[in-house]
């Protein structure tokens, strides 16, 4: 395959971690992204450049800032010679409310979540466009699909994302490009975990029972979703396999939004 280079944000743990890793695994240099401090996000560059010897490069860029969005494609089209893919994988979450919703935390959550990834796609496109070649894929959400309680800002951004997917979809069609979502369900990640354990406290559970009741609550298949498998999708959705494939929405939520 030619060599292509990546742009993968929140890509320093999770889901965006494992992304960032198929990739580097299947050729693809990288610039990473994260909200971490100090020298971490470039010992993270220093695993994968270790692991599978490509490039990679780190830029702490905070996405609710519209210029350090533009500085970030900016310095990976610099530093790595083009884009060839972009994932929109950095999100946050708070869980209020619509009334006692915190202004502030909707602000932040549509700012990361949706509108980071129109900045930054559009920064993108053009030099995908004037190469005749492109993979954007936005890390969505099952509450992409299907709303919550208490997610409002969630659910609202992750809905947008989906949107905004099948609009990018339809203006690069004859382009080179192509532009999918994929929609997981629940991920052991960090901002789950801070889910589980703040349902043990407020009913009373221990961690693992909480566990157990999130995936009984939306997974028929009462198993996690793996940031692994997000990653070999991206993957998937890179390769020449899918090269028709554009403006989709990929359920990996182990049937939830089957109910």
């Amino acid at each position: 395959m030619e060599k292509r280079s990546a742009v993968v944000t929140g890509s320093t743990s999770g889901i965006g971690w494992e992304i960032a890793r198929a990739l580097a695994g299947n050729g693809y240099s990288l610039m990473l992204n994260g909200a971490v401090t100090g020298d971490a996000g470039e010992q993270k560059c220093v695993e994968i450049r270790k692991e599978f010897g490509v490039a990679a490069q780190f830029n702490g860029a905070d996405l609710a800032d519209i210029e350090q969005c533009a500085k970030l494609i900016a310095q990976a089209d610099e530093n790595l010679g083009r884009i060839d893919v972009l994932v929109n994988n950095a999100g946050i979450q708070h869980v209020a409310p619509i009334e006692s919703f915190p202004v502030k935390w909707w602000d932040a959550i549509l700012a990361i979540n949706l509108s980071a990834a129109f900045h930054l796609m559009q920064h993108t496109l053009p030099g995908m466009r004037a190469r005749g070649w492109g993979r954007i894929v936005n890390i969505a959400s099952a509450h992409g699909l299907v709303g919550s309680p208490g997610k409002s800002a969630y659910v609202a951004a992750k809905h947008g994302l989906v949107g905004l997917t099948k609009v990018a979809a339809l203006e690069t069609a004859a382009s080179g490009i192509t532009c999918n979502c994929i929609c997981p369900g629940w991920v052991k990640t960090p901002l789950v975990d801070e889910q589980i354990i703040t349902r043990a406290a407020s009913e009373g559970i221990t961690v693992e029972q909480a566990q157990a009741n999130l995936l009984r609550d939306k997974h028929p298949s009462e198993r996690f979703t793996t940031a692994t498998q997000i990653g070999a999708m991206v993957v998937f959705l890179c390769s020449e396999a899918a090269d028709n494939i554009t403006g989709a929405a990929f359920a990996m939520d182990g049937g939830w939004t089957a109910q």
